[in-house]
């Protein structure tokens, strides 16, 4: 056995500080990561770098991995091979876990290339994709807050109950402000601000030279009258009313939309179908019942069997802030042109693409027959402050529970039995609802003990929502998620020697009927999953065989493979 060693593992990368000297090292020429001299790595050539090898024909899925120089500014992607490299010889260290991103710890060259980020805007959901002239190096999906109407709406009840009860005295506040120019509405300017965050937080990893987004104006009054023009803009289906419960009632023909009539009562009252916290007081939100009807509703919890109406927030959302998008980008630095649906409709019709954000975002951003990037991501947009500091009914009692419990809090990134979730729910007793960020549910009540922390919450939580890696349990199904002895082979997969450890290891297992109790995992170090996973176990040789045992490494073995006596001494005791 070459290496019996025992360490706790640790998921942090380092901290790398800013150095700003000059070297005459080329990491970053414009013919791509791969012209570095001194390196022993794939040819001299881009495509090489970041295309799959073994493969031809176009949309291939590449992998990616981003790099920053010494002093945080990012660099042209290089391959998750040419990572593993720099990583090996100390000339880089890990500086984000998500997306996996790379700091070089020496002075390179500044020469970069042209990359177009394409943003698909919206109301709920946001694509973003970076493209280059050859390939595409960035894909994303955001799923926005749309809670902050009804949070903004409790905020404003509980204010004015506090005003109504005989508390300290306030001045009234409400007839001394004045809105700024360009004020939005608190929930249409959280969505713009991220917006802007979002672009910000790619630029920080990627180079982009170029931005471009897609605009959209919509005519409401055209979209529920498509035969509308001229004069009929100016009547509006309110015309002639003194106020909407005038036009309701009148528009029901004075009759229970529940009932018909049926009650006998002469009391008519306007109800609304959705909260006016959420819904508002527009016509299509109004209806028209008696007294009775309406306390069934109110009280017992009568449901109406009506139809929704469809809403406009998300076409007035980006009739608001179409060029103001433009405009704050363009005020930041950079280089910004829009473009509009239609167009991005008729491309994705061209090419057959699934209508999808992403997809929108890759031709938005000018992409055609460029390789696809292997891994997407998929962010979700969370409440900073996640936890009422009062609660009750009228926001009356104080919230005594703790924020952070046995070191977790809510929305942590936490490793439970080699699967990444977040934590959605947590127990004073230590207890925790983990879920992925779809909403597939791993565990609804995990011991603290059993998690690792990954990442700290956020406001934007980020995972993978593809893989390109390589990670076969020789097992059966999800069982082998559950053992407590792991063989985690790194290599790649063209490597013989990586191949013989492999088949060795699965001989030994069958031989002694250990397939069932023993995990043998490979991982392959030319994927962005294979280097995440073996940077942070240090694993950068090929092949690098580690045993662990209930989380602990416990043996290593790099460049080599076990002999059959080692085996032996390790296995047949558990056999």
């Amino acid at each position: 056995m070459q290496k019996l060693r025992e360490r706790r593992l640790t998921n942090t990368p380092t901290v790398i500080p800013h150095d700003r000297s000059n070297c005459g090292l080329s990491l970053n020429s414009p013919e791509g990561r791969d012209s570095v001299t001194g390196l022993k790595t794939s040819p001299n050539s881009p495509d090489a770098a970041l295309t799959a090898r073994g493969h031809a024909g176009q949309n291939l899925r590449v992998s990616v991995v981003y790099v920053l120089n010494r002093r945080g500014k990012p660099l042209m992607p290089c391959s998750p091979r040419k990572a593993r490299v720099l990583l090996r010889e100390d000339k880089a260290r890990v500086a984000k876990r998500t997306p996996f991103t790379i700091q070089l710890t020496m002075t390179t060259g500044e020469t970069k290339q042209s990359i177009t980020l394409g943003v698909d805007s919206g109301y709920s959901r946001i694509g973003l994709s970076a493209v280059t002239n050859k390939q595409e190096v960035y894909s994303a999906g955001v799923n926005l807050r749309t809670d902050m109407v009804k949070l903004n709406s409790e905020r404003r009840q509980y204010r004015r109950f506090r005003r109504s009860r005989k508390i300290w005295y306030r001045k009234p506040r409400f007839l001394n402000r004045k809105k700024p120019e360009g004020w939005l509405a608190p929930s249409i300017q959280n969505k713009f601000d991220t917006q802007i965050k979002l672009i910000g937080k790619v630029g920080e990893i990627l180079p982009i030279s170029q931005i471009n987004i897609e605009v959209a104006a919509f005519d409401i009054q055209k979209i529920k009258n498509p035969g509308i023009s001229g004069i009929e803009y100016q009547k509006g289906e309110q015309k002639g009313f003194w106020n909407v419960r005038e036009y309701a009632l009148h528009r029901d023909n004075h009759t229970c939309q529940h009932c018909k009539g049926k009650s006998k009562d002469p009391v008519l009252e306007v109800h609304h179908i959705v909260s006016r916290q959420i819904g508002g007081d527009s016509p299509d939100n109004l209806i028209t019942l008696c007294s009775t009807c309406h306390e069934k509703v109110s009280k017992a919890g009568l449901k109406l069997n009506i139809q929704f109406s469809k809403e406009f927030k998300a076409e007035t959302f980006m009739s608001t802030v179409r060029w103001m998008l433009v405009n704050k980008l363009k005020g930041l630095g950079n280089v910004v042109f829009h473009t509009y649906g239609y167009i991005t409709k008729q491309k994705r019709r061209e090419l057959r693409l699934p209508k999808s954000h992403s997809n929108d975002a890759f031709l938005i951003a000018g992409g055609t027959i460029q390789d696809r990037v292997g891994v997407e991501y998929l962010i979700q947009q969370v409440r900073k402050c996640n936890r009422k500091l009062f609660k009750g009914e009228r926001s009356h009692i104080k919230n005594t529970s703790e924020r952070i419990i046995n070191g977790f809090q809510r929305f942590d990134k936490v490793l439970w039995r080699r699967i990444e979730c977040f934590i959605i729910g947590r127990r004073k007793t230590g207890y925790f609802d983990l879920r992925k960020l779809d909403g597939t549910k791993i565990h609804a009540s995990a011991k603290a003990k059993e998690l690792s922390l990954l990442e700290r919450a956020k406001t934007l939580l980020i995972d993978r929502k593809e893989s390109g890696s390589l990670s076969l349990p020789y097992g059966r199904g999800l069982r082998a998620t559950f053992f407590k002895m792991k063989v985690k082979i790194f290599g790649k997969k063209d490597c013989n020697l990586c191949k013989a450890s492999l088949r060795k290891f699965q001989f030994f297992l069958d031989k002694w009927e250990l397939t069932e109790r023993i995990e043998l995992t490979f991982y392959d170090l030319d994927t962005v999953d294979g280097l995440t996973e073996g940077s942070l176990l240090d694993a950068l040789e090929v092949p690098t065989i580690i045993l662990e045992e209930d989380g602990m490494e416990v043996a290593r073995w790099e460049k080599t493979i076990p002999k059959s006596d080692e085996f032996g001494k390790i296995f047949l005791p558990r056999a």
